[in-house]
């Protein structure tokens, strides 16, 4: 070994640092997998806490109806898109499979599911702004549908990314379970 302030140890050249223990690939991804779903929790939480004002507002009417306009009925149960975010989150500390399974599954039920409603919903006043020029829905001036139709692929894309990464970091966490299966 070499002292701090002397020479390299005697009868090695530097190059014996191949034998030395290295971090796992497996864990290495699991931390970098949990770092990158997290940051999509994080940003679907700042949209859910807006689409939440959005809905107060229009609810209480704190604002005129020519400013925030009233939700459309996909947004009730997308308020349910929380909790898939919250397994997700809880099963990070322990590695816990079964917590992941269901935040994907439920992510399929809760966000993915209105999405895809919200889409059809809105479709026919898309179709009644784009041929006619006619918005009936407002949200601060501008087209209601238009703005929701940006924040529905703006979410559609959060999520699909979230999904993408749940399901490396679950083959991550299959992989090491087996390995320790093996040993």
């Amino acid at each position: 070994m070499a002292s701090r302030a002397g020479p390299r140890a005697a009868g090695t050249d530097g190059s014996d640092f191949k034998h030395r223990e290295r971090v796992a690939t497996h864990y290495q991804m699991s931390v970098t997998l949990k770092y990158e779903i997290k940051k999509l929790i994080y940003v679907h939480l700042v949209i859910w806490l807006l689409l939440v004002a959005k809905m107060s507002v229009g609810h209480l009417r704190l604002l005129s109806h020519d400013q925030v306009a009233m939700p459309y009925q996909w947004e009730y149960p997308y308020l349910l898109s929380i909790v898939p975010s919250l397994l997700g989150l809880l099963s990070f500390p322990r590695n816990n499979i079964s917590y992941l399974v269901l935040s994907m599954i439920s992510m399929g039920l809760f966000s993915i599911a209105p999405l895809i409603y919200g889409s059809m919903e809105m479709f026919p006043a898309a179709q009644q702004l784009y041929r006619h020029g006619k918005a009936y829905r407002f949200l601060f001036g501008f087209s209601a549908v238009s703005v929701m139709y940006l924040v529905l692929v703006l979410v559609v894309q959060v999520h699909a990314w979230q999904l993408y990464y749940s399901k490396k970091l679950l083959d991550s966490w299959f992989t090491s379970t087996q390995e320790k299966k093996r040993k």
